[in-house]
């Protein structure tokens, strides 16, 4: 039964060779058949494996970023620096897995991120300024010169911090107004951090009229500090005479307080000198100027 079965396949083989050798295209279509079977079984592998890299990869940076907002919490950074360092982060992360994943695919990526680096060089050169922001906004939020909340001039502007962007600082003036600076404008100028300490002076100067008892003076304003719990004891109050003016005695009045308790203070101070000095006999004097006349000869 198989001599057989041999012999029956025997002239069918013959049959096929005759039909290829009388028509050639039948041999280069079944060669290109081949190679593009294979190439789809080679591709169908390499994109299964590449969608597992994007999909693993993804996975993972959501993982990643929950895993960076713990991290940063226990390390008790800012609000902004804790943003901006876990967006950065899990960014970077999903371009390595897209660039793996298209590497898998054949995709040639040198040419591709040299392309992409000429493109960043001249779209650089070209927002040199948004870009010098951008790394002053960095600057910022890693120093930490000053944080949310923080009282500040900040390029000849005074206000409070609302918010510190990647690009610009927002400041909330004392009469309600919104500045928005540049973070690059705030970088190359002084900056002046109000509440970065916890403890202030509180400078308060004021005129007396000639002829009265500084000493006495003195004791009358101690007595005023003294009554004040926000005013601490160490430091130590200084009073002392700061200038002999052309109509007055100038008197100088340091304490020192908690930042937060800084106008409060100060206010405390202004007011009640003004209304308790004048009650024990000293009095301010006004602005004044003697003018002597001489007679013609």
């Amino acid at each position: 039964m198989n001599s057989d079965t041999t012999n029956q396949d025997v002239p069918e083989a013959v049959h096929t060779i005759a039909e290829v050798v009388q028509d050639p295209t039948q041999l280069l279509t079944l060669e290109l058949w081949k190679r593009v079977s294979d190439y789809l079984v080679n591709f169908g592998v390499n994109i299964t494996i590449a969608l597992l890299i994007l999909l693993i990869g993804f996975w993972l940076s959501k993982r990643m970023k929950r895993g960076l907002f713990r991290f940063f919490n226990s390390k008790d950074f800012e609000p902004s620096v804790k943003t901006f360092m876990t967006d950065f982060i899990v960014w970077a992360f999903r371009i390595l897995v897209v660039i793996t994943a298209l590497s898998r695919l054949g995709i040639e990526m040198t040419s591709f991120l040299a392309l992409l680096g000429a493109a960043g060089f001249a779209i650089g050169m070209a927002f040199s300024g948004a870009l010098g922001n951008f790394a002053g906004g960095i600057i910022l939020l890693v120093m930490r010169q000053y944080k949310i909340g923080d009282v500040v001039i900040a390029n000849g502007d005074l206000g409070k911090v609302l918010d510190i962007q990647l690009f610009n600082t927002v400041l909330l003036t004392f009469d309600n107004k919104t500045i928005i600076i540049p973070n690059g404008e705030v970088i190359k100028s002084s900056i002046t951090n109000f509440t970065h300490q916890e403890v202030r002076r509180v400078d308060f100067d004021f005129g007396l009229c000639y002829g009265h008892d500084y000493h006495a003076a003195k004791q009358v304003i101690l007595e005023i500090i003294e009554r004040n719990e926000m005013i601490h004891k160490e430091p130590a109050p200084f009073i002392g005479l700061l200038n002999l003016g052309d109509s007055s005695v100038d008197l100088t009045c340091r304490v020192w307080t908690k930042t937060e308790h800084y106008w409060e203070v100060y206010f405390y101070l202004t007011e009640t000198i003004y209304a308790e000095l004048p009650q024990k006999g000293f009095d301010f004097p006004f602005p004044q100027l003697d003018v002597h006349l001489n007679k013609p000869v």
